[in-house]
């Protein structure tokens, strides 16, 4: 697959006047079964997480919902984690 969702995506969302900490992660995995499974992660910083994976027949039909659902965490206010850690 070539594009954006080829690369694992972490975001966070952190507002300390709201005691907001919360980081979020796509990425597109290939299954054993050639579909293409999207891997949806988030977490109150600090906290278990949850994860969710959604497969797809089609890889646009994977990369079409990660970025569907990179633009709606971004609307809402989710932002890059740097390197060092960072937002």
């Amino acid at each position: 697959m070539n594009g954006p969702a080829d690369h694992p995506l972490h975001l966070e969302r952190i507002d300390a006047t709201r005691n907001m900490w919360r980081y979020y992660e796509l990425e597109v995995h290939p299954t054993l079964f050639g579909e293409h499974a999207l891997v949806r992660s988030w977490v109150r910083i600090g906290a278990p997480g949850r994860r969710m994976i959604m497969t797809f027949s089609e890889p646009d039909a994977a990369k079409r919902a990660f970025k569907r659902l990179e633009t709606a965490k971004r609307r809402r206010g989710y932002r890059d984690v740097q390197p060092n850690g960072a937002a």
